[in-house]
């Protein structure tokens, strides 16, 4: 546990009229003895910790979505798969990343960070690789299956990983940036897949095998390396000096419990499912996984369908994710100046949903209208997810509890993403309005959920502010840790 704060220090770290719920070392009431430059070390840790995180999740998503790449580079008809397959296929990828992510967390509590998360990438890349060897539908469904069971451990790793770096209140950036790699991928996917398409025949296969093996083989070779790129917690990390590593543990110890030694306990895991806001959580990214997912997935073939031919629809998908990719970063920065959550994801999915009105409403005459709808959904979808995904790891006091939440967030999330890959069948071409329609659906109930949880994450702060102020204490003597150090993020 951190060191005792007296009331009167709590009164002034804490007061309701704060522009912030966390206190700085330019609070004279927190002592900075090493004499650095708590900036200079944030974009330290930036510079050590996100690039290589980053560049993870890139391929994580390049290798989960160019399936609809592929498939336009004749997947299906090389395989002889139908459509409601093809459907089948996205599917069972699903099932198996949300069976296995709070197993693949718990594993990484009790092993490392810098041996878990390389062993999943090095995992998934070989069988990204060997998709684009299989000749029968069985071997690229179980190929799919095992895609999603080892994938299914890095993003809630990770998340809970920058909750051991970083203050609550400065982890939704971070998260947000390594988020912008999913839509970086899509821009990234598109051009790849129009490059790549064009070696059909070399060595006697067709392009859409040297989709899955290129980008496969480049995974497996960025795994090898990030033995050595990622690292650890502040405690044992090589790059950090010890006044910088003191400097760490000082302000974590005033802001969140990723200092304390906790041994993993299954009671904690307990706690994460009894708690109604864990659920809300994973409830928010529900309601957003299935149009993130359905987007990437189908993009492809909805933008063909508009009239495009395969080529140019492989690079009418780069704006949408271009477009995506900048708001997301601009509404992280907004997000994390105003220490705000709710707004930002009530103001993007909204967008989301005007874009999803304009492809349920074009003329089909008028396909670029269509077009412009695709990226309005996209502008919308991927800003509203980064800060649904960040919002556990901000608010979720213990560690075993919050590396619980964040994985149940991303499996009650990805259970959405389950029913999503089914809404897009071939005899709905080209208006897709059962696809479009559920996805609009979602995201109006992703409205109700933030706007509920806000609400209610509001008035669990009031009460702990009327604790604080009346001085209640605990067993030790003290102002409760739960309410000094985590008045929620809202």
């Amino acid at each position: 546990m951190s060191a005792p704060l007296t009331e009167e220090k709590v009164a002034h770290d804490k007061s309701p009229d704060s522009g912030s719920n966390t206190p700085s070392f330019s609070d004279e009431s927190i002592d900075n003895p090493t004499g650095i430059s708590e900036k200079a070390l944030l974009r330290k840790l930036d510079y050590k910790l996100l690039p290589g995180l980053t560049l993870l999740y890139l391929l994580s998503f390049l290798d989960r979505s160019n399936i609809g790449n592929a498939r336009l580079e004749g997947l299906t008809d090389d395989l002889h798969i139908t459509g409601n397959q093809y459907l089948f296929t996205l599917t069972v990828y699903f099932i198996g990343y949300v069976l296995f992510e709070i197993p693949c967390n718990i594993v990484l509590k009790r092993t490392t960070p810098k041996l878990w998360l390389p062993t999943l990438m090095l995992a998934w890349g070989v069988v990204a690789t060997l998709m684009g060897l299989c000749h029968n539908l069985g071997g690229f469904i179980a190929a799919r299956f095992f895609l999603g069971v080892t994938e299914s451990g890095l993003f809630p790793g990770v998340v809970f990983y920058l909750s051991m770096w970083y203050k609550r209140t400065e982890t939704h950036y971070r998260v947000a940036l390594f988020f912008s790699a999913a839509s970086l991928a899509g821009a990234f996917g598109g051009i790849l897949a129009f490059g790549i398409g064009k070696m059909k025949g070399v060595a006697g296969l067709a392009g859409w095998r040297w989709i899955f093996i290129l980008e496969g083989i480049l995974t497996v070779i960025v795994a090898l390396t990030a033995y050595l790129f990622i690292h650890n917690y502040p405690s044992t990390a090589p790059f950090l000096t010890e006044p910088e590593r003191t400097l760490i543990h000082a302000r974590l110890a005033h802001d969140t419990d990723a200092t304390n030694d906790e041994k993993f306990a299954w009671s904690n895991v307990r706690a994460a499912l009894a708690d109604y806001k864990c659920w809300m959580y994973g409830f928010g990214f529900h309601t957003m996984s299935l149009p993130l997912y359905t987007l990437s997935l189908f993009l492809p073939t909805i933008i063909k369908e508009l009239g495009y031919k395969a080529a140019e629809a492989q690079l009418l998908t780069v704006p949408p994710y271009a477009v995506a990719t900048i708001l997301t970063l601009l509404v992280a920065v907004a997000s994390e100046k105003t220490k705000k959550r709710a707004p930002f994801i009530l103001a993007s999915t909204s967008l989301a949903i005007i874009g999803y009105i304009i492809l349920l409403t074009a003329p089909r005459s008028k396909p670029g209208v269509s077009y412009v709808g695709t990226i309005f959904a996209a502008a919308g979808i991927y800003p509203s997810t980064a800060i649904v995904l960040s919002w556990p790891a901000a608010n979720v006091s213990g560690q075993s509890k919050r590396a619980t939440a964040t994985a149940m967030t991303i499996t009650i999330g990805n259970l959405g993403a389950v029913l999503g890959t089914q809404l897009y069948r071939p005899k709905t071409s080209p208006r897709w309005y059962l696809g479009h329609g559920f996805a609009l659906g979602y995201l109006v109930f992703n409205l109700i959920n933030t706007a509920a949880l806000w609400g209610l994450l509001e008035r669990e702060n009031r009460g702990k502010r009327v604790r604080i102020e009346q001085g209640e204490r605990s067993e030790g003597g003290i102002v409760s840790d739960e309410d000094v150090r985590f008045l929620f993020q809202t």
